[in-house]
């Protein structure tokens, strides 16, 4: 996890290039099936949008949620995401 300007704000750096096209960006969760990784992510309780683009994901949590509360479960979600997806 890097800090960002935003302390609501994570990036979370991954070991490849996944977005291959242009970024995508979440302020609500997807359509069931359009992107397995954004849905895992939301699924997360304070996890209110997400960036998305090359080797990053960057996530907003809602301001009433600690970092300490969700940071394993994002990086647990991401990890199962980036294994399925080989």
């Amino acid at each position: 996890m890097i800090g960002t300007p935003n302390p609501n704000a994570a990036k979370f750096e991954l070991d490849r290039a996944i977005f291959h096209e242009q970024g995508k960006s979440y302020f609500d969760p997807p359509p069931p099936g359009d992107d397995p990784l954004a849905e895992r992510l939301y699924q997360v309780k304070g996890v209110c949008a997400l960036f998305m683009v090359d080797n990053f994901v960057t996530v907003t949590k809602e301001e009433d949620v600690g970092w300490p509360e969700i940071i394993d479960d994002i990086q647990a979600a991401i990890l199962e995401e980036l294994a399925r997806a080989s």
